[in-house]
């Protein structure tokens, strides 16, 4: 299981509360902030239901 890197690169000012929720989960709260977190199927799961906000990047 690799590693991935995820930035917010869009607001999250006029989204659903789930969206909202799940960016929040991912750990990121503001534009530009960057995580890394393990490509769980979890992780993953949340990744897709924000992929329009956000940016992701595989760390070998």
């Amino acid at each position: 299981m690799g590693k991935i890197k995820i930035t917010q690169v869009k607001s999250q000012i006029n989204r659903t509360q789930v969206q909202k929720r799940t960016l929040e989960a991912l750990g990121l709260s503001r534009i530009g902030k960057t995580v890394e977190h393990d490509a769980s199927p979890a992780i993953v799961g949340m990744v897709n239901k924000v992929k329009h906000l956000i940016s992701v990047e595989e760390i070998k």
